[in-house]
């Protein structure tokens, strides 16, 4: 058989390769331990039907969801559509957009604060601008506002969550003007933030019982806020309000479940986690994004987030997220610079380092779709002692 998809998880299964002919038992014994793979009948055998077992698959699209309610863009006209661009070019654009985000949501987070009755309509320009980067590049902007520094972290942590929605609304087919209404409900999901005392908030240090309780009223205050305000719509009140909850029902506020809970809250819940575990925190150092991902997937099989929308959250921002460092088949040490248009498995890397003689070596620049050389491990940068791998990445050049 010519295997043409395996599908489920991609990071459990065991192939590093997308599209393969089936050629000796290990290939046989691995793939019978996976739900679901699609083959290709015109380059191999079909299926015999007669040892099919009659099981029901988990589906792999969204179809059978429900039609997410928006509120209608208040622009005119249908978004004009991007033209592609590298992650180098975009990278300074995208830096200008993080500038200005950042300045707008840390005004309204003081308005809120000072009691002032917040201001939603500017929110809608800045949405744009954000969508339109994602779409222009989908890793530039996202993996820039990774760089928060920790004192800016709540508002800089709103941007990100905006742009990882679009992308991820994109991934699921959404609409236009959906994928929008997601942003706009990422950049607007922590402000019930701005009313929490800033000792706690700020705190370097864990939280006590008493403390954590504070924090976990700021989903019900940031909805009274945006209830208020009346310049969001339902979506972004949704997100607000339930952000934290869980599949499993042993998230907050309202300890929803399955599908109590809305595909858009669903959506936040996965972008939320990811960018607060991949930054730099008063009382942490963010984690490698690779790994984060490899955690998510652990808390997905406990019932933390929505598996299908998990999926499609890594299939978005790629199974080796930029800033990821990753060993080759050399040998080599690498961090992932942007994402490939040939394979999720097969980045852009710059090489660095050499495991072998265990010293640094001239960087290079390599498009692992173009290349014989694979990924054969995540790495962990703690582990390795590395310092600013940040700047590999961030880089013109």
């Amino acid at each position: 058989m010519h295997v043409h998809e395996v599908c489920g998880s991609w990071l459990e299964h065991p192939f590093w390769r997308g599209s393969f002919k089936v050629t000796d038992e290990d290939q046989i014994r691995q793939l019978g331990a996976i739900r679901e793979v699609i083959i290709d009948t015109d380059k191999g055998r079909d299926v015999d039907m007669k040892v099919v077992h009659d099981i029901e698959l988990p589906s792999t699209d969204f179809s059978d969801l429900p039609e997410p309610v928006f509120t209608p863009p208040s622009q005119p006209s249908e978004p004009v559509r991007q033209v592609p661009t590298s992650f180098k070019d975009e990278l300074a654009r995208a830096g200008r957009v993080l500038a200005k985000s950042r300045e707008a949501m840390q005004t309204m987070f003081q308005d809120a604060r000072m009691g002032k009755a917040l201001d939603t309509e500017h929110c809608l320009p800045l949405v744009n601008e954000i969508a339109d980067s994602v779409e222009r590049n989908p890793g530039a902007l996202v993996s820039l506002a990774r760089l928060k520094t920790s004192d800016a972290y709540t508002f800089m942590h709103s941007v990100a969550v905006c742009a990882l929605m679009v992308s991820l609304a994109r991934q699921l087919k959404l609409s236009e003007a959906q994928a929008r209404e997601a942003g706009m409900a990422g950049l607007v999901h922590d402000m019930g933030k701005a009313l929490m005392p800033l000792e706690v908030l700020n705190k370097p240090g864990a939280l006590t019982q008493e403390e954590f309780a504070i924090m976990k009223s700021h989903p019900e205050e940031g909805y009274k806020l945006l209830k208020e305000g009346g310049g969001v719509g339902p979506v972004a009140l949704d997100v607000c309000l339930h952000h934290h909850e869980k599949i499993n029902g042993r998230g907050y506020p309202k300890g929803l479940k399955g599908d109590e809970i809305s595909l858009y809250a669903k959506m936040g819940a996965v972008c939320d986690v990811y960018d607060a575990i991949t930054s730099n925190r008063p009382y942490k150092a963010g984690w490698d994004p690779a790994d984060s991902l490899t955690k998510m997937a652990a808390w997905t099989k406990e019932g933390h987030f929505d598996e299908r929308v998990f999926q499609a959250f890594v299939k978005s921002i790629g199974i080796y997220p930029t800033g990821s460092l990753v060993k080759l088949q050399s040998g080599r040490l690498a961090v992932v610079v942007e994402q490939s248009t040939g394979s999720l498995l097969s980045p852009i890397v710059r090489v660095f380092f050499s495991t072998k003689s265990n010293q640094p070596i001239p960087v290079e620049l390599l498009d692992l779709s173009k290349t014989v050389y694979q990924i054969v491990s995540r790495e962990s940068k703690s582990q390795w002692g590395f310092q600013n791998l940040d700047q590999l990445w961030n880089q013109a050049g």
